[in-house]
């Protein structure tokens, strides 16, 4: 294979043509330059980072298979092997970063360049994170050097001695046993200790299994000395990793309220951390407050629509009148699909956004599960819109919350939010403009689909007061999600008392309610993730003002420039669009609200 140009030499000639052919900001973008659309100064540094952390991923791996290209990777969980080496690969990448001439690049080299680092700087605190936990809980695994010891050579194929092996594999199941009798006896481990330990101890049965498989079947002697003790040892593991899970034990806010939900508030502390990260300048003390004036606003409209329904101020009755339109069983796959037809057709009627044609072809519609349901009570969407209703296999009770709950009016309200504009079509454009970017923001991606519902209401979409009341229904929904989780990861509140609040203060069924508050805690999402909808959307709902209500850009040409610079924090977003001047050590510090 000839090579004609080197790595740097590519990094450079990518500088100058960006240099010579590109100018900075949103209006650059006239110029309609391909190679402005899809790349940036820090573009090759990102891709072979990607590459680079892949290769450590698949090559360090804890799966089960003797050939980790055959599984999927479990980012969620490292071995010590693992995380010394993404740690090194990190430091190497700060000093390739150091490296580049941060005031010499354009706008979106510069953003890229400090999300970069961000992106770095969380991974590497994750990562020594875990590493503390480990230093505290590997005490309960003095057997782990043996098991890391033979996996080491297997990678290279070494050959093994069948009757040497047997014996290993055989003095690693009695020191098991021997950790089993003295854990036993031992003291509980925090929530945390204890899933880190069982993950860890799992963690040691995927290495001795692809130890095992390697060899099993191929080595004639190996196959005759080791198997009886490798299933031995490996049923002995999974006792230890049950004993380990089993002594977890339950300590102040984890403990369960009645509820059915413990999950694990974070603090005051990680929540600012995580909200700096996220770009987010405020504290979780005034994001409540936010939330508290944004509700205000949803509850003044809402007695306006209840007075025009007939119902005075009584906003619950004309809710309860709403969420009895539901449809007839079998007919909601329908009633979605016209609801997105109405929806697709506003966007277009008034120039709000480019629709790809493929974008509009290529989605489908898929059925949520009763199990499903318990989690995410209602419909979802991307390249599939997830529609969530009832099955003959729910009781009564569970069918008529489900069908109430995903009445036309309130579903009118985020058809939108989950197919075009919102969810499928950032799916659409992620793949096809500035893919490099991975600098994933659920400010950005629900942000983004919610600012659709507002703009949609304030562009007189919803055509009555029942919707209206399904819209307002939703956005008080995110209004309330930002008061509860972070009343719930500030130590204040319980999970009943969040399922309580939804219920009385939103309108919510009792059983839908159990399962945001389900999925908020215990549903795998991160901490922040609930609150970005409304906060996304107050972002995005700012620089709207900044540039389209000032006659800067119009709406298509705002909400095109959104999809084509990817997923990122809108803090971020503005610098390129608005074309601002960036400094290496870039802070916080867009007050986009105002009180």
């Amino acid at each position: 294979m000839i090579k004609i140009f080197s790595g740097k030499q590519i990094s450079l000639l990518a500088i100058l043509v960006i240099i010579i052919l590109l100018p900075t900001g949103i209006f650059a973008q006239a110029s309609n330059t391909s190679l402005y659309l899809q790349t940036s100064e820090v573009n090759n540094t990102i891709v072979h980072y990607d590459a680079d952390k892949e290769s450590i991923m698949r090559f360090y791996s804890t799966n089960s298979s003797a050939n980790p290209w055959e599984t999927q990777q479990d980012d969620s969980y490292n071995s010590p092997e693992r995380r010394q080496r993404l740690l090194q690969l990190i430091d190497d990448y700060y000093k390739e970063l150091n490296g580049l001439q941060f005031d010499a690049m354009s706008i979106n080299g510069k953003v890229d360049y400090i999300l970069f680092k961000r992106n770095l700087n969380n991974e590497e605190y994750n990562l020594k994170q875990q590493q503390k936990i480990y230093e505290q809980v590997k005490k309960y695994f003095p057997f782990e050097d043996k098991i890391y010891g033979i996996e080491k050579p297997r990678r290279r194929g070494i050959t093994v001695n069948g009757a040497e092996a047997a014996k290993e594999m055989d003095s690693i199941r009695k020191a098991v046993i021997e950790q089993i009798k003295i854990f036993t006896k031992a003291d509980s481990l925090d929530k945390k200790s204890s899933e880190f330990a069982t993950a860890h101890a799992n963690g040691l049965k995927g290495v001795l299994k692809s130890y095992f498989t390697f060899y099993n079947g191929y080595d004639p002697l190996f196959t005759w000395w080791v198997p009886k003790t490798y299933t031995q040892t490996d049923s002995m593991l999974a006792v230890y990793a049950a004993l380990l899970k089993s002594k977890r034990k339950e300590t102040g806010t984890q403990k369960d309220d009645g509820s059915g939900i413990v999950g694990n508030p974070i603090g005051r502390d990680e929540l600012i951390r995580q909200l700096r990260t996220e770009f987010i300048p405020y504290s979780p003390e005034e994001l409540v407050e936010i939330a508290n004036k944004e509700f205000a606003w949803c509850d003044a409209e809402l007695l306006k629509a209840s007075r025009e329904m007939g119902f005075g101020d009584n906003w619950k009755a004309a809710q309860e009148k709403v969420k009895n339109s539901f449809v007839e069983p079998g007919k909601q796959p329908e009633a979605m699909y016209d609801l997105y037809k109405q929806s697709v057709d506003f966007l277009k009627k008034n120039d709000l956004v480019t629709i790809p044609p493929l974008a509009e072809e290529a989605w489908s519609m898929y059925m949520m599960s009763p199990e499903a349901q318990k989690v995410n009570p209602f419909f979802l969407g991307g390249e599939s819109l997830i529609v969530s209703y009832p099955t003959n296999t729910m009781t009564y009770d569970e069918k008529m919350m489900s069908m109430r709950g995903n009445n036309p009016h309130f579903s009118r309200a985020t058809v939108h939010h989950e197919l075009v504009a919102g969810h499928h079509l950032q799916g659409f454009m992620e793949g096809r403009y500035k893919a490099y970017r991975h600098f994933e923001t659920p400010f950005w991606v629900e942000g983004n689909s919610l600012y659709w519902e507002m703009l949609l209401w304030d562009l007189k979409f919803p055509q009555t007061p029942e919707d209206r009341i399904g819209m307002l229904f939703w956005r008080m929904h995110r209004c309330a999600r930002i008061i509860f989780s972070l009343n719930y990861h500030l130590g204040k509140w319980t999970p009943q008392q969040c399922i309580d609040f939804l219920v009385d203060r939103v309108g919510h069924e009792r059983a839908n309610a159990e399962g945001e508050v389900r999925r908020s805690f215990v549903g795998g999402y991160s901490p922040l993730y609930q609150i970005a909808y409304m906060l996304g959307g107050l972002q995005f709902m700012a620089l709207k003002r900044e540039l389209v209500d000032t006659k800067k850009l119009t709406y298509r040409q705002y909400h095109d420039a959104i999809l084509q610079e990817n997923a990122m924090p809108v803090e971020l977003l503005r610098a390129i669009l608005t074309n601002q001047p960036l400094q290496k050590d870039f802070k916080t510090q867009w007050k986009f609200y105002k009180f």
